[in-house]
């Protein structure tokens, strides 16, 4: 260092330019998943009743060591590594938020909607997002200021935009594994729609590329589900919200399980109306 000269702190990426390298992550991920999904994997149970498998796992050590190598010091907190005490992520001010394999239940069906969720969050707020499904090859990605796009196996990546207007008739994507009396009373209020039931974290892809135009999620769901999705969708124009209409944040507290949420393309529809209490709000 030259005499008289201040050492200053590195500066942090800036997200967009992690892209490349979280993509290419994400791959890897799904690349181990696959590997097991091949295979006559075993099923355990976790503590909350939800199940885990070897693909879980592999998934995890694979994004893990790939996101510590290349953000050295920013937290992972992923659904695998969930027991992290809220005091010690409360000093988080960046951090990596992950699911490495959202959808386990689709997995074990082996039907090919489950995904892989990577986002890096700044205060609460998720800023970049990448959503892998490896069955498909497929990748959904945005950073927040710079847009989002698909990309298919060997493909070019293709800038996706939400749908605005929505369609008279709105096409509502809703959970393959998840419903609920709650659900059944927002979409009688709503009144003629179509819907299209998927797993894991795709519903927000649909709303996201404007193939669907709202997904009520009115039961529970973690930290780790949402955030790279939600990431995406914004991206692309969209809004993710609780059912105040205030966008989903992270790492608030204690709390590992979000609030209720819509999520929706066109904000000039007000969708909250729709919700079986909207006139108590």
């Amino acid at each position: 260092m030259a005499p008289g000269s201040v050492a200053l702190p590195p500066m942090k990426p800036e997200p967009q330019s992690l892209l490349p390298a979280v993509l290419d992550t994400a791959r890897a991920a799904g690349r181990a998943i696959l590997a097991v999904y091949g295979s006559d994997f075993a099923i355990e149970t976790k503590d909350d009743r939800s199940p885990l498998t070897a693909a879980d796992r592999a998934a995890h050590d694979v994004i893990q060591r790939e996101l510590e190598a290349l953000t050295p010091g920013v937290p992972v907190w992923s659904e695998e590594s969930a027991g992290i005490p809220p005091g010690e992520r409360a000093g988080w001010t960046r951090f990596w938020l992950v699911d490495p394999l959202d959808g386990t239940k689709e997995f074990i069906k082996r039907n090919g909607e489950f995904t892989v969720n990577i986002a890096l969050v700044e205060g609460t707020q998720p800023v970049l997002g990448v959503v892998h499904v490896p069955v498909q090859g497929r990748d959904y990605f945005g950073a927040r200021g710079h847009g989002s796009w698909r990309q298919d196996r060997d493909g070019s990546a293709l800038p996706i935009r939400v749908r605005r207007p929505a369609a008279a008739v709105p096409r509502v994507v809703g959970s393959r594994s998840h419903g609920g009396d709650s659900l059944t009373a927002f979409l009688a209020a709503l009144g003629a729609h179509e819907l299209v039931s998927m797993g894991s974290s795709l519903k927000f892809c649909l709303v996201a590329t404007g193939e669907a135009d709202l997904y009520p999620r009115l039961g529970p769901t973690s930290a780790w589900d949402t955030a790279a999705a939600q990431a995406v969708v914004e991206a692309a124009g969209g809004a993710v919200t609780d059912l105040d209409g205030k966008p989903l944040r992270y790492n608030q507290g204690s709390a590992v399980l979000n609030p209720h949420f819509l999520v929706y393309g066109d904000p000039e529809r007000d969708w909250h109306r729709y919700l079986p209490d909207a006139a108590g709000r």
